[in-house]
């Protein structure tokens, strides 16, 4: 079982993390948190990386049923998506499953949470599939 959805989107960070954004628009998720990961290492450490940013997503109305179910899946939220300028004029964006998410440990034997996670993850992979 993998623990992504990958696809390769033509143009540079700013312009693919716009159309992420869209994709994930159009299936009522809205992006939380966005982490530099490059800018972070140039900051805290010196170190040079390529562009690489983490977004966090997230479907609200999913979001409230899956935490009103258990409280503790907040710790498998938000849906991270990975924007990794692979080459030049090219992302690979990684999207977190939620189905996999949502059979990791205790949490995949949840029938309500199973349900959330193959939910959220329709809608991840339709995002997927409006960028591929």
């Amino acid at each position: 079982m993998t623990m992504s959805i990958d696809v390769t989107v033509a143009g540079d960070p700013a312009s693919v993390i716009e159309k992420v954004t869209a994709a994930l628009k159009d299936q009522g998720f809205g992006i939380l948190t966005r982490i530099d990961v490059d800018e972070t290492f140039k900051t805290k450490i010196g170190a040079d990386f390529r562009p690489y940013v983490i977004l966090g997503a997230c479907n609200p109305v999913l979001a409230h049923q899956a935490l009103t179910a258990r409280p503790d899946v907040g710790l498998m939220l938000p849906c991270n998506v990975v924007v990794d300028q692979e080459t030049e004029g090219a992302c690979l964006v990684r999207f977190i499953d939620p189905k996999m998410m949502m059979s990791f440990g205790e949490l995949g034997q949840d029938p309500t949470l199973a349900r959330l996670g193959s939910e959220a993850g329709d809608k991840i992979k339709a995002a997927a599939d409006a960028l591929a």
